[in-house]
This record gives C-alpha cells, sequence and structure tokens, in this order.
C-alpha cells in the first residue's frame, strides 16, 4: 500500500520540477549593473538565445555589443565568454526563477552581479 502512494507522489513532485525549470528561461534579454574593478558601475545587458545545450547570443554595454563566444548551460548552470578589444571576459551563471547569479573574470579580478528580466 505505501509503494503505490509513493508513486504517484514521486510523480507529482517531478512534475513540479519539470514546471518549475521550463518557467525558468534563459532565453530573451537580461539586465543588469557590473561592479569593475576600480570602483566604476557599468550598465549591461544580454540577449541570450538557447540551443539545447548551446548559448548564443550578444552583450551590449556603453562601448557597445559584442558576441557571447563558447556558451554551453547544463540544466540551471551556464557559462560562456566576450571579447572585448582582443581579451576575452569568462562568464559563469547561475538560472533563478526570476534572475540570473552572474560571476566575471577580469584576468583575476572577479566580480559577482545579478541580472534580471527587464520591466515591461
Amino acid at each position: 500500500m505505501k509503494k503505490k502512494f509513493l508513486n504517484p507522489l514521486t510523480l507529482i513532485c517531478s512534475l513540479l520540477f519539470v514546471v518549475a525549470f521550463i518557467a525558468a528561461d534563459l532565453n530573451g534579454k537580461w539586465v543588469g549593473v557590473i561592479s569593475i574593478p576600480g570602483g566604476q558601475e557599468i550598465d549591461v545587458s544580454y540577449n541570450f538565445k538557447v540551443d539545447g545545450e548551446k548559448l548564443t547570443g550578444t552583450a551590449s554595454s556603453p562601448s557597445g555589443d559584442v558576441s557571447i563566444d563558447n556558451g554551453k548551460i547544463n540544466g540551471d548552470k551556464f557559462s560562456f565568454s566576450v571579447n572585448v578589444n582582443g581579451t576575452e571576459y569568462p562568464h559563469t551563471g547561475k538560472l533563478y526563477q526570476d534572475s540570473c547569479g552572474m560571476d566575471l573574470d577580469f584576468g583575476g579580478a572577479k566580480s559577482h552581479f545579478v541580472i534580471k528580466r527587464p520591466k515591461q
């Protein structure tokens, strides 16, 4: 009797997890502010495109737009790099329901920031 009760419960929990994951979709535009070494803050936006485990798109700042290179996504974790004037800047991130926590490597100096979907 207990075994029959656990199977539907397991199915319901799995379904809730899948629904929550589908609701947290990385595709589209995200915005945030990066604090760079030296204390300056820069407004940034990312326009992500997910195709399976491949992540592409663009990153934008007041300096212009650059493409997202070497992008990968695995579950709720993702990584990519951007090339600005010949320098690679690796990013790693974690997707949450309404935001992404991101880490950016400035040649050894790391910056953590949060991006969110822009308000409509």
